[in-house]
């Protein structure tokens, strides 16, 4: 089981550190020549087989960087572009990914950072190849199939000429690796991480917490345990420790009605990536930035509302009844071996306290998205 620890992180160390590791460059914005050229890469449905489907399918740049989409908030993981196949996990949100370190080991001996929940992608940048090959997805047939979709977008090709080059189309490999490079870069933007939450403000003096998100804070920090793994020292923080847990989620029997997986199949998450039994089941453990709008929740959707998930960690050992599935006790780990019964489970909160945990959890909202919020 992974412990408690705090890591302090600066805007300027984040900034210096991982978006020049990530992009290659100093931080990108929005006028960006290169950045320009991955957002439009983002938003193309010419990139999938069916043309259907673009990156911004699953994490629509209007709605926080997730699936937006009715089915895929419904069932918990999103429809491929083929209007049929279904993954088995939830799409994260795409916001402050770029800030997300390398996968590694950190100076604990634990696993931490890289992309997708499982940390299968080492960075951005790989993570970024990853949807239009896979079947589920964008079902491209390999990368020489996605180049030639670009190559074959006039705007776009002229756009890959003038970022990298006339000749980057010579080489299949590096126009993909640079399509890769180019979306990482659009991702590495403040339209990603504008750090301009409530959260953000009322560090900076320019809003002041409600007597309720006050309140939440203090339990955030002590009772609610949310501190250890989500940390929210300093300025700018990412507000994840960018570890791996199992949280003792119950299957998504829903989903894996709807997606052939099959009930009773365990996602084996970040053990399938190193092969180390303890570490069955787990999952990287997220930014909380936008959480209050980035649902459904969970590795594998399982819950529609934030609310929920508090009362999961708050009464999971105990008995806690499911607000969502008729009031009936909290159904079992889908990996039961291996869950973190350390710092959540039994909590001991009040329905007003996971009350005032939500509103300090809705702070963490981008200013531009607040007007999603529940």
């Amino acid at each position: 089981m992974k412990t408690a620890k705090v890591l302090l992180f600066s805007s300027t160390l984040l900034i210096t550190t991982l978006f020049l590791g990530c992009s290659g460059d100093s931080v990108a914005n929005t006028n960006n020549t290169k950045a320009l050229l991955g957002k439009a890469l983002f938003t193309s449905k010419e990139l999938s087989q069916n043309k259907t489907m673009a990156c911004d399918t699953c994490h629509d740049l209007n709605h926080a960087m997730i699936d937006s989409r009715t089915a895929s908030v419904t069932n918990g993981a999103s429809t491929g572009d083929d209007g049929v196949s279904i993954g088995d996990r939830n799409a994260p949100t795409a916001t402050y990914a770029a800030f997300t370190p390398d996968f590694g080991i950190d100076d604990e001996g634990l696993y931490v950072g890289g992309q997708f929940l499982d940390g299968r992608a080492s960075n951005l940048k790989a993570q970024a190849k990853g949807p239009f090959l896979n079947p589920v997805e964008m079902n491209m047939t390999n990368a020489t199939a996605v180049v030639n979709r670009v190559q074959a977008d006039a705007s776009l090709a002229s756009q890959m000429k003038t970022v990298y080059g006339a000749s980057i189309f010579d080489n299949d490999k590096a126009a993909y690796d640079a399509v890769a490079d180019a979306i990482a870069t659009f991702e590495s933007t403040t339209e990603f991480s504008p750090f301009d939450s409530k959260f953000d403000r009322a560090y900076d003096g320019s809003y002041t917490y409600t007597a309720q998100e006050v309140q939440g804070k203090t339990l955030f920090e002590s009772k609610g345990r949310c501190i250890a793994c989500h940390p929210i020292n300093g300025y700018h923080p990412l507000i994840t420790d960018h570890s791996y847990d199992n949280l003792g989620v119950p299957e998504n029997t829903t989903l894996r009605g709807l997606n052939g997986v099959g009930s009773g199949a365990k996602d084996k998450g970040l053990r399938t990536q190193v092969g180390n039994p303890s570490l069955d089941g787990t999952f990287k453990v997220p930014s909380l930035r936008n959480v209050a709008v980035t649902g459904p929740y969970m590795h594998n959707g399982v819950f529609k509302n934030l609310k929920t998930v508090i009362h999961f960690y708050n009464t999971r050992d105990i008995g806690g009844l499911n607000p969502e599935d008729n009031n009936t006790v909290f159904k079992i780990a889908e990996v039961p071996s291996t869950v973190n019964h350390t710092e959540l489970g039994e909590l001991g909160l009040s329905d007003a306290e996971e009350d005032a945990l939500v509103a300090f959890l809705k702070t963490f909202t981008d200013q531009k998205f607040e007007h999603l919020i529940p």
